[in-house]
């Protein structure tokens, strides 16, 4: 990774694993479908099944999912057949739920707590997918040193898989009064955008914990130099597309819900791309 010697990138990261450790408390309190999952020993999480039909047929392969957090997806390609699955995440305390959870849904996964940099380090062996999803990218300073990792642990002819946000939906502010307005960077920076928030991504009971580590960093980057990174990391590009739904809900006077694919414009929905989707694989 391309360290800056007046940025301190361990930091950043010891404070964005302290405010998942938190954050993964207050998912689990708000439901994030767990009960579904151990309830019906087929169920899938609705994020995951709107791509399995992309990669065919899991039985026996093995695979690799990063910053999987609660291993809630995870469970759904162990469901799959797969030889091995393994999950990857920075925060400790997700990986201790995710195993708990894991042993409710008698999912046989590997979960291994690592930065993604590391994650090469991490684990043995090599993977037919590596599969990373939906609020992933934000996280991480280097796209480059990134997309090696992911080739580094792809088998020859292996799948890589993204869905995540779309840079664009990143750049632009909260505040909508003035309508949608570029507020952040939309190329990669060194400098990373750090946010003081006591909120996540869902809507948690008055009883869940606290968020009490809010300090976090993130990092954008532009669509062009993901794609160039993933290809200089030897991969071979098979498909991407942009889409105009998103999987939360930034501005909520101007979205609403469709069930089935997350949430979109009211007006216009075809002005903004919300996320983007990209499916690469290595070379034999």
């Amino acid at each position: 990774m391309n360290d800056s010697p007046h940025l301190d990138y361990q930091q950043f990261f010891e404070d964005n694993r302290s405010n998942w450790d938190d954050r993964a408390a207050v998912h689990q309190a708000s439901g994030y479908g767990i009960a579904e999952l151990i309830d019906d020993p087929q169920a899938i999480t609705p994020e995951l099944l709107l791509d399995l039909h992309r990669f065919g047929d899991l039985t026996n392969k093995n695979i690799i999912h990063l910053q999987c957090h609660l291993g809630t997806d995870t469970i759904g390609f162990a469901r799959q057949g797969a030889r091995r699955t393994v999950g990857i995440d920075l925060s400790s305390e997700s990986l201790n739920r995710a195993r708990a959870i894991a042993r409710e849904c008698n999912a046989n996964i590997e979960f291994i707590e690592s930065n993604v940099y590391d994650a090469r380090t991490a684990v043995d062996g090599s993977f037919d997918l590596v599969y990373t999803s939906l609020g992933v990218l934000c996280w991480l300073p280097d796209v480059n040193a990134w997309a090696e990792v992911i080739s580094s642990l792809l088998k020859p002819g292996g799948t890589f898989f993204i869905r995540d946000d779309h840079p664009m939906l990143m750049a632009i502010g909260e505040d909508t009064i003035h309508g949608l307005v570029i507020e952040q960077p939309y190329f990669q920076h060194i400098t990373p955008i750090t946010w003081d928030d006591d909120q996540s991504y869902v809507t948690p009971p008055a009883d869940a914990p606290p968020i009490t580590h809010t300090r976090n960093h993130q990092w954008n980057h532009a669509l062009s130099e993901i794609i160039t990174a993933l290809l200089k990391a030897g991969l071979i590009l098979d498909s991407f597309e942009e889409t105009t739904y998103a999987s939360w809900c930034p501005w909520p006077d101007l979205m609403e819900l469709d069930e089935k694919h997350g949430y979109y414009f009211k007006d216009h929905p075809e002005r903004l791309p919300l996320q983007f989707v990209i499916q690469a694989h290595k070379p034999q």
